[in-house]
């Protein structure tokens, strides 16, 4: 093993990690707030791998653009998280489509979690 390659995160297996059904819960609430412009993405930022963070940070900046440019304060969201489905493709690997249910729409939102250095980290959000 290389100096980098120890240094560098670790995959851990499944079974060292966490049920990933309450960080999907606190990910999907604080992605959406994040959105809406009622919580700083730093907030979030030691759950997400650094492109996850990036394509978060990007999307919140543009989202912030709209709301000024119509000149609509930050509300707080108010949705229902209706179901959670989540697969294991491979061992410390968890693919998930939450779906969110708000008073105009139902939004599906799909998230990649790694296992790395014993705790979930995102690396791939998507809101549809």
């Amino acid at each position: 093993m290389t100096l980098h390659e120890y240094f560098a995160p670790q995959p851990t297996p499944r079974a060292e990690l966490p049920d990933p059904e309450p960080l999907l819960r606190s990910l999907t609430q604080g992605v959406l707030e994040v959105l809406a412009g009622v919580r700083e993405v730093d907030q979030l930022a030691r759950w997400f791998s650094e492109d996850a963070y990036r394509t978060l940070l990007t999307r919140a900046n543009l989202s912030a653009r709209a709301r000024s440019a119509r000149g609509v304060p930050p509300a707080r969201p108010t949705f229902d998280i209706r179901s959670i489905r989540v697969s294991e493709p491979v061992d410390g690997v968890v693919e998930a489509v939450v779906i969110v249910a708000g008073p105009g729409r139902t939004r599906a939102v799909a998230v990649r979690l790694e296992g790395l250095d014993h705790r979930w980290r995102a690396s791939s959000l998507a809101v549809l």
